[in-house]
């Protein structure tokens, strides 16, 4: 299912927002507009003039006990609908959980609590990140967002989230849900809730504990003890200071019992995959996982693979949310609007994503189905181009705003990144207003 931006984006995902007052759901819709269009401005610097920044920061003052007490569920609620109704359209949905810290060190901001060290101030955002197999992103499907000190476990986030997962599964009957996540949600708990709701949802885990078995013995050497399935091969991409390189894995699977909470036993399925022949001077790349999925064949255990690599998407995701949204400078004197604003830039953050992917996945997909034709033509009028008479694709829309925010676009190059098409989304924002201030001058 594609989004159609040509009758707002921004529209569709807030929409149906209820907000105690209708001029608040438009203001909310209008400020969703402005930051899509530039991402990493300041509040002030992406809206039109005083009235509008007067009005996002009234808007974000409804959070107030004196006022309405807004939530940030109001925000997000329409647009995690939204979410539903396009996985509803796919066989599969990878529902991607994580935590990240929120650093606001030296801001005055009522209700922060301490991070990692004692000295800083800030507080945790913990999404459910839905996207395809195909890495596609689909929306925020659920969140949670706190400070500590917590009343409660803040590890309980990680049950929480299987759970509301599973009850979505059963609003998609066509469409299987697998829950993944890293090392902190390797919870006996979280399987022992799956195991009990009979995994509407599948779980998809990266192991942390080199759990003692039932029958003698440990979870990881009793894994390798299987022969592997065989071998399979990606192109690992290129990180910080790690070039993009070749990995060649060798499968180990194997299900074994571990408790079920109630003095029996359940089953789980240990998947081992060891890199083979790593290059000299390098660490093998080795991910120990647990799922409920039954694994019988090379190909199973390597969708399980292709699968865990997906999480990369929500690291991403808080890529685009701290670096090109730059959340962390928010200035709102407290952690109730903050939630608000982070609440409407997690959507801003996804968009910029899916469009992102969304000229991978889908490159021939005309670009009328995204952007508004006033949008994709300015990305040529920007760089001194003529438009196509032709309507063009997505892929060639997304690459020419990309070349405004920095992508060279040469032969070797692949296709563009994140970071370049909010860079680009912020030239062709002041260009695009430009033409509409000639357009209406010349209306006159």
């Amino acid at each position: 299912m594609m989004m159609r931006y040509e009758e707002g984006w921004a529209m569709d995902e807030f929409g149906k927002a209820q907000m105690g007052d209708a001029r608040l759901t438009r203001r909310l819709i209008k400020l969703a507009d402005r930051l899509g269009d530039a991402p990493s401005a300041s509040i002030p610097g992406a809206c039109n003039g005083h009235a509008e920044t007067q009005g996002a920061y009234r808007l974000f003052d409804q959070a107030r006990k004196d006022k309405r007490a807004l939530g940030w569920e109001a925000v997000l609620t329409p647009h995690m609908a939204r979410t539903e109704e396009r996985m509803a359209a796919h066989p599969v949905v990878l529902c991607l959980q994580d935590t990240t810290e929120l650093d606001f060190n030296g801001q005055q901001i009522d209700g922060l609590g301490r991070l990692s060290f004692d000295a800083q101030r800030g507080m945790y955002l913990h999404p459910t990140y839905a996207v395809t197999p195909q890495r596609l992103p689909l929306g925020i499907l659920d969140n949670w967002m706190w400070a500590r000190p917590l009343e409660g476990s803040e590890s309980r986030r990680w049950v929480e989230g299987y759970e509301r997962v599973a009850e979505r599964a059963g609003h998609m009957p066509d469409t299987r849900l697998v829950f993944v996540a890293d090392r902190e949600a390797d919870m006996l708990e979280l399987m022992q809730c799956a195991h009990a709701l009979g995994h509407p949802a599948d779980y998809l885990l990266r192991a942390q504990h080199n759990r003692c078995l039932p029958q003698g013995g440990k979870l990881w050497p009793a894994t390798l003890e299987a022969a592997p399935l065989g071998e399979i091969e990606f192109t690992l991409p290129a990180r910080t200071g790690q070039p993009e390189r070749l990995v060649r894995q060798a499968l180990h699977v194997r299900t074994l019992d571990l408790p079920n909470g109630q003095g029996g036993t359940m089953p789980v399925t240990s998947l081992i995959a060891r890199e083979v022949g790593a290059p000299p001077g390098r660490k093998a790349i080795e991910w120990r996982l647990l799922t409920n999925r039954h694994v019988a064949t090379l190909e199973a255990a390597a969708e399980l693979i292709d699968w865990y690599r997906c999480r990369w998407e929500i690291e991403t995701l808080f890529h685009v949310l701290k670096n090109g949204c730059r959340v962390e400078a928010l200035q709102l004197g407290d952690i109730k609007k903050l939630e608000l604003a982070l609440a409407l830039y997690l959507v801003v953050a996804w968009r910029l994503a899916h469009l992102t992917r969304l000229a991978r996945v889908h490159p021939d997909l005309p670009a009328v189905a995204v952007f508004d034709p006033l949008e994709w033509q300015a990305a040529w009028l920007a760089a001194g181009k003529a438009p196509p008479k032709k309507p063009p694709t997505v892929r060639e829309v997304v690459r020419r705003i990309a070349m405004l925010g920095g992508f060279l676009a040469r032969k070797g190059d692949g296709e563009p990144g994140v970071k370049t098409l909010w860079q680009g989304f912020e030239g062709l924002r002041c260009f695009v207003r430009g033409l509409e201030t000639m357009r209406a001058i010349h209306a006159l």
